[in-house]
C-alpha cells in the first residue's frame, strides 16, 4: 500500500443554496495564523480603536458643533460625555462618518475608565437632529465590548412622549439589552442633579428655558398641553451648512 503524501487534500461539499462563502474553506491557512490563533483563544473577534481611527480624517467640523463633548463627571466618578441632540445636523452627516467621529472621541479623549453619556433631547426634530434608532443602534453594536462594558449609564434629558412610547415599545427590540437597562430618564434638570453635581457640565441655556416651560406646563411633556409657543419644534439655524438654512427658514412654526 502507497504511503501517504505530505500533499494530501480533502473535499468539501457546500450546497450552493446555504447561501455560505466557501473562500475561507478554500484557501489554506499556514499554522500559527492569526485564525488559528483566534480559534485557540476562543474565537473571540477582538479589535481596538487603533483600527477604526481613521489619523488623515478631519473631523473639524463635528467639533465645530460640540454636539458631543467630554465634560466632568458624576457622582459616581464616571467621566461624561456630553450629546446635544439638537446641534447634530442629521441631513449632512452620514451614519458611517458619525460612527467613526463617535471612535475618534472616545478613543482619543477617554481611552480608559468608566463613562456615562448625557445626552439632551431638548427641542429635537426627528427629520433635522435625528439619526435614526437604526443607526444608533448599529454605531453602538459596533463597539468593542470592552468600550460596551465601561459605559455605565445613559442619562436621557427630557424624553417626551414620543421618545418614551418608541423606547417603550420597539426599544427592547433594536437595542440590545446591555444599552437598555442602562438609559435613565430625566425629566426634569433637578433630577440630574441627584446624580451629577451642579457645574460639572454646561447646560445650554435652551434646555434650561425648555424645562422652565415643562416645569410651568407640566401637560406638556405628556402630549396633552401643546406648546403654545412650538418651543419643541424649533430646530437650531446656526448650522455651517447654507444649503439647509434656506429650507428651514421657510418651514411655518407658528400659526
Amino acid at each position: 500500500m502507497a504511503s501517504s503524501s505530505s500533499d494530501d487534500f480533502s473535499v468539501v461539499v457546500l450546497a450552493s443554496d446555504l447561501g455560505i462563502d466557501a473562500r475561507p474553506f478554500l484557501s489554506k491557512q499556514p499554522a500559527g495564523s492569526p485564525s488559528e490563533i483566534a480559534e485557540e483563544d476562543g474565537g473571540d473577534d477582538w479589535h481596538d480603536c487603533s483600527q477604526d481611527l481613521s489619523h488623515d480624517e478631519d473631523f473639524s467640523d463635528l467639533e465645530f458643533l460640540q454636539f458631543f463633548r467630554l465634560q466632568g463627571s458624576d457622582k459616581a466618578g464616571n467621566r461624561i460625555f456630553r450629546i446635544v441632540g439638537k446641534y447634530f445636523p442629521a441631513p449632512v452627516v452620514s451614519g458611517e462618518r458619525l460612527r467613526k467621529y463617535v471612535f475618534h472621541k472616545i478613543c482619543s479623549e477617554l481611552s480608559e475608565g468608566p463613562f456615562s453619556i448625557v445626552y439632551m433631547h431638548s427641542t429635537v426634530q426627528k427629520e433635522d437632529n435625528s439619526p435614526g434608532i437604526s443607526i444608533l443602534r448599529w454605531i453602538y453594536e459596533d463597539l468593542p465590548v470592552e468600550i460596551k462594558e465601561r459605559l455605565q449609564l445613559v442619562y436621557f434629558v427630557h424624553p417626551g412622549i414620543r421618545s418614551r412610547l418608541v423606547f417603550a415599545t420597539l426599544g427592547r427590540l433594536f437595542l440590545s439589552g446591555g444599552l437598555y437597562w442602562k438609559i435613565k430618564y430625566v425629566s426634569r434638570l433637578q433630577y440630574l442633579w441627584d446624580d451629577i453635581k451642579r457645574g460639572e457640565i454646561e447646560i445650554p441655556d435652551f434646555v434650561q428655558e425648555h424645562d422652565d416651560i415643562l416645569e410651568h406646563r407640566p401637560l406638556t411633556d405628556y402630549g396633552i398641553e401643546p406648546d403654545p409657543f412650538y418651543l419643541t419644534e424649533v430646530p437650531n439655524t446656526a448650522y455651517p451648512f447654507g444649503r439647509y438654512e434656506d429650507r428651514w427658514a421657510t418651514r411655518e412654526y407658528a400659526s
